[in-house]
């Protein structure tokens, strides 16, 4: 069991939810109050996407992660910016010649994939470290060599890299840029459970992904939709931190909308109901190995 758990909240996602939940952050200022909000609520890091503030949609656009990044850091309240790198990898076959891209691809290169962290410089931001199905007819697309060109540019601007990993051979691979130098120790992945087609949101596929990790990485796991709070408890008793947040979850409960805040504060009593306590962003930042 972990006894000093460190919170992460994810505020937006680029997914589908802001027509079920008039809650979901669209704006730059939405999603940044979004951040204090859960920062406030308990949560050492957030984890940040934006959205087109006309459609909703998400976006990787670098002036909306700049506006956020900047209105985040401005507040003056104290956080740990985890800034998402998983944008540009959509790719959508053609109905009328499957070696084509159809309507809502957005395939680009490892490079432009990070134009927004060489603009921001968060502390941390994601890789997903393979490529898989997702619901409906699209993929998405991260190879290794652009993971590879990725991890070494993150190394190179000194940020963070969160190694998502969404099934057993992604953690293989991530363990591969390891032991090729490309990420410092401690090693930090994120186990992310219940995305279609990934790995399912339950204790034996957690535990068995647990126990695929290097002996030395700093880990968090979550699970969507219903398995949200679930998976709270089972990553911390099986030694790692948690993840929550609108991205995963729309609902505090059955029927009942929720707030990133509220989704905070809840993962903060189930952690304090098993005896464990919450880290604030100096002992995260320590415990992750980044700079004071």
């Amino acid at each position: 069991m972990n006894n000093d758990v460190i919170i992460t909240c994810a505020v937006t996602g680029a997914g589908d939810t802001t027509s079920r939940s008039h809650l979901v952050p669209i704006t730059p200022r939405q999603v940044a109050d979004a951040a204090i909000e859960a920062a406030k609520a308990g949560a050492a890091v957030v984890h940040v996407h934006v959205r087109d503030p006309e459609t909703g949609a998400g976006s990787r656009d670098p002036a909306l992660f700049r506006e956020a990044v900047d209105m985040i850091r401005d507040s003056g309240v104290d956080m740990i910016i985890n800034l998402t790198a998983g944008m540009g990898g959509d790719w959508v076959p053609s109905d009328g010649d499957p070696s084509l891209p159809g309507p809502g691809t957005d395939m680009i290169g490892p490079e432009a994939r990070l134009a927004h962290v060489v603009e921001c410089k968060p502390d941390i931001c994601s890789l997903d470290c393979g490529t898989m199905n997702f619901a409906g007819n699209y993929a998405y697309i991260n190879t290794a060599p652009y993971l590879r060109t990725m991890a070494q540019m993150v190394m190179d601007l000194g940020v963070k890299p969160e190694l998502e990993v969404f099934d057993l051979g992604q953690i293989r691979l991530a363990r591969n840029l390891i032991e090729d130098g490309l990420v410092s120790a401690p090693p930090m992945f994120q186990i992310c459970l219940g995305i279609p087609w990934g790995a399912g949101a339950d204790t034996a596929t957690m535990a068995a992904m647990q126990q695929a990790l290097p002996a030395d990485a700093i880990w968090a796991g979550f699970g969507i939709s219903r398995m949200q709070m679930p998976m709270v408890a089972q990553a911390v008793l099986l030694g790692g931190n948690v993840r929550v947040g609108l991205e995963d979850s729309i609902y505090l409960d059955r029927g009942v909308l929720a707030s990133n805040g509220m989704l905070v504060e809840r993962a903060v009593e189930i952690i304090e109901r098993l005896g464990a306590r919450v880290l604030g962003p100096d002992e995260a930042r320590a415990r992750i190995g980044l700079a004071q």
